[in-house]
């Protein structure tokens, strides 16, 4: 008798336990019946909450951002194995990234969802596949709620900033890493090395049918075999899960004010993006973009099935995905040449079978002038051309190494931070090597994301004997952040630190002359120097501005002559082939 009291009080404190932990993990967008999204308090108490109730998951915080928080961190491992570098002996990690722009909080939501249906038994968990995730990104952003700033988007009630604590956009800081929340960034990447990465967003260039659209990292940007099978595997199997769930998605509609079925080329990711950082380490990235014309519920529904699509990918071809992730990286490492830049190849298409709304332009009422209308009571299904191929237009030549001197620790210390390996001279040292003095380049006249970005950047090279000293840097090319160090050295990539003003100190001359004096010396240069002044009159023949300029005249003498500052204009960062 005492047996069955026991047995039935036991089972009904289970019951009881089990009632009580479905309620605690009821998020705030079920309870609002998928109207409104958790706080960020809400989402970080919810996760310490389902750590402490199953052992397989696991949350840390890791170093800090701009808003004086840390980054959190959530592990699901079957296994309940938290160390990275023993999970990725024999398994696959997938990363989730949410709220890098809080008020798409669809990803926060449909993750909180997603560990704790997997956790709980409620779907199929992965076996061989390891999920992180971050909660929630830009944690100033999220801080900083409101109902008003997200003018197209139809719901949550209330919801974070696109700015982080600073007003940076985080999703144009990965290379630069203006901010704390991307150093951050880069440690927990590097901690946890991903084989395939997931950023959540919301997203309106025009109206349409579908709630979900993908965003793949750029797959001849990508390259190779790797880039293949994300093109032709990866993608392809993701639109036929999600098809099969009654969850249609087509690539992210890369237009503004335009209809799409005029046709839209694929969204190139450069370095500065989530994905297009990820990718230089050879992690299959994509965004996923939902409609933000959509109900909210249905938007964080959409997310969870596409991301519980990929795990099922990932579980499923894991062995292949490390396969080729390691292959690619070796013919990185063979290879001669790496591309910089890129534009669409016109001759490449797809054709998607889009399902749209009629769109016509109509006199606007507020300026007189046309306006885009879209009418979703005129569903239809058109072939449109989706530009998708990509083909580099120049390429550098690998070095064997980079040379850093000391001094540039800025640039140093973003190396360091994404785990570059390094050595530094151990004595003062004169190399031959390759320089560069910078050619043209232009800057925007507006700020941009904290800087007056360079572009079409270009350089002119030249085999120098130059000294370094002792302690500065010898960066060898063949290891884990080729492509790292190639898009942010070499200053004609669209992402360089070049680009990105880590340089600008060179563009600037420290020295000059006042020009009663040189006139004399540069009568001097020129009467011992007959090329000299047969190039100078030539100069004058041919460039009339340059004739009437006096003042231009002597300081084109005054760059040809030993007295002119070697820094001026002089990259300091070497290649030694």
């Amino acid at each position: 008798m005492k047996k069955i009291i026991f047995l039935f009080l036991l089972i009904t404190a289970c019951k009881t336990e089990k009632s009580k932990i479905n309620y605690e993990f009821t998020t705030t967008f079920e309870k609002s019946k998928g109207l409104e999204t958790a706080t960020y308090n809400e989402v970080i108490k919810y996760y310490t909450d389902l750590s402490n109730a199953y052992p397989e998951i696991h949350l840390d915080s890791i170093g800090n951002t701009d808003s004086g928080k840390p980054l959190h961190i959530i592990t699901l491992n079957p296994d309940a194995n938290f160390n990275f570098s023993e999970i990725r002996k024999n398994k696959r990690i997938l990363f989730i990234n949410n709220g890098i722009h809080p008020g798409e909080s669809d990803g926060i939501d449909a993750t909180m969802l997603l560990f704790r249906d997997i956790a709980n038994g409620k779907i199929k968990g992965p076996i061989n596949t390891v999920l992180v995730t971050i909660p929630i990104y830009n944690i100033g952003g999220s801080l900083n709620r409101n109902t008003s700033t997200r003018t197209n988007q139809n719901g949550p009630k209330a919801y974070g900033f696109r700015g982080n604590a600073r007003n940076y956009d985080l999703n144009r800081d990965f290379i630069k890493s203006d901010t704390k929340n991307a150093r951050t960034f880069a440690q927990i990447f590097h901690l946890v090395q991903p084989d395939v990465f997931i950023d959540n967003h919301v997203s309106n260039g025009a109206d349409y049918q579908y709630t979900l659209t993908h965003l793949f990292t750029q797959h001849n940007k990508l390259g190779g075999g790797l880039g293949n099978y994300l093109h032709t595997k990866m993608m392809p199997e993701l639109e036929k899960k999600l098809s099969e769930k009654d969850w249609d998605i087509t690539p992210y509609v890369n237009v503004f004010n335009q209809v799409p079925e005029s046709g839209f080329s694929q969204f190139l990711d450069s370095p500065r993006y989530s994905t297009g950082y990820t990718t230089l380490f050879n992690t299959l990235g994509m965004m996923v973009e939902t409609h933000m014309l959509k109900p909210y519920k249905q938007r964080a529904e959409g997310t969870y099935e596409l991301m519980k699509s990929m795990i099922e990918i990932t579980e499923a071809d894991g062995e292949n995905i490390k396969k080729i992730r390691k292959d690619y990286h070796q013919k990185l490492l063979a290879n001669k040449t790496y591309p910089l830049n890129w534009k669409v190849d016109t001759a490449k298409s797809s054709i998607l079978n889009f399902k749209g709304f009629e769109g016509k332009r109509i006199p606007s009422t507020i300026t007189g002038k046309d306006r885009l209308k879209f009418d979703n009571t005129k569903p239809f299904t058109k072939e449109v051309t989706y530009q998708n191929y990509f083909k580099p237009t120049d390429s550098v030549t690998i070095p064997n190494a980079y040379i850093i001197p000391q001094g540039w620790w800025n640039v140093i210390d973003l190396l360091k931070l994404n785990q570059v390996e390094m050595s530094q001279l151990e004595n003062d040292t004169i190399l031959e090597v390759e320089s560069y003095k910078m050619g043209t380049f232009e800057t925007r006249k507006q700020a941009y994301e904290g800087h007056y970005q360079h572009y079409n950047t270009s350089v002119k090279s030249s085999i120098e004997k130059i000294a370094f000293r002792k302690g500065d840097y010898m960066i060898n090319t063949n290891q884990r952040a080729l492509r790292y160090l190639l898009e942010t050295l070499e200053p004609q990539a669209p992402d360089s630190f070049f680009n990105w003003n880590f340089f600008d100190t060179i563009l600037q001359q420290k020295e000059g002359f006042s020009p009663y004096v040189w006139e004399d010396k540069a009568k001097t240069l020129l009467d011992q120097n007959p090329k000299l002044q047969i190039a100078f009159n030539t100069k004058k023949s041919f460039d009339k501005d340059f004739a009437n300029n006096w003042y231009a005249q002597l300081d084109w003498l005054h760059k040809q002559s030993e007295n002119y500052e070697k820094a001026h204009l002089q990259y300091p960062v070497y290649r030694l082939k």
